[in-house]
């Protein structure tokens, strides 16, 4: 499924989330009884944003919050595909950002003059693009069998402690010099 440009890499931004979120479904559905990792990276947020047509001023939000509810509807289809696929129960998610809020990025969108009351940096200071706590501190959610609900955590967590504990929670060490002698190499 990987394309490197060309017409048939051509689409519309519009129909960017239903294409994942099909292309996604086929992937928890064909991963049988096989442990899987889905990467599930949308590009809705992202500029340019650009919602599908039935979410187009849906938010009163301009074009990001329009967005925001696709993404939404996205995650919400992922959960409820896996529900169906009687996987939900056995699978780890995770929900995160990669920064924190912008509002200027060089798109006129009127995303400031639209914000309203939302306050999207928590009263932080800072913004993507800036090493302050507002640019660095990012929505974590964990959901799965083992995790308590409703508990959150203030400690202090980078996104690269992930491959550390992801190795642990299957029982796989990080050791880059304990990889078997191969070139035939997996990540589990």
């Amino acid at each position: 499924g990987y394309m490197t440009g060309g017409k048939s890499a051509l689409g519309r931004d519009e129909d960017i989330s239903d294409r994942v979120v099909e292309e996604s479904r086929k992937f928890i559905s064909n991963s049988g009884n096989q442990p899987f990792f889905l990467y599930f990276s949308t590009h809705d947020i992202h500029v340019p944003r650009i919602a599908h047509e039935r979410w187009q001023g849906r938010s009163g939000f301009g074009p990001r919050g329009d967005v925001i509810l696709q993404l939404d509807e996205a995650v919400g289809m992922i959960l409820n595909h896996l529900e169906k696929e009687k996987k939900l129960d056995s699978t780890l998610i995770i929900f995160t950002s990669d920064n924190g809020p912008v509002w200027d990025d060089g798109y006129v969108d009127q995303a400031f003059e639209l914000i309203g009351k939302h306050n999207a940096t928590g009263g932080l200071r800072g913004g993507k693009y800036s090493a302050f706590e507002a640019g660095t501190r990012v929505p974590f959610a964990v959901f799965g069998q083992g995790v308590p609900k409703g508990e959150t955590q203030e400690t202090i967590f980078s996104q690269i402690d992930l491959l550390a504990s992801f190795a642990s929670l299957l029982g796989q060490s990080t050791d880059v010099n304990s990889a078997p002698d191969s070139e035939d190499h997996h990540l589990v």
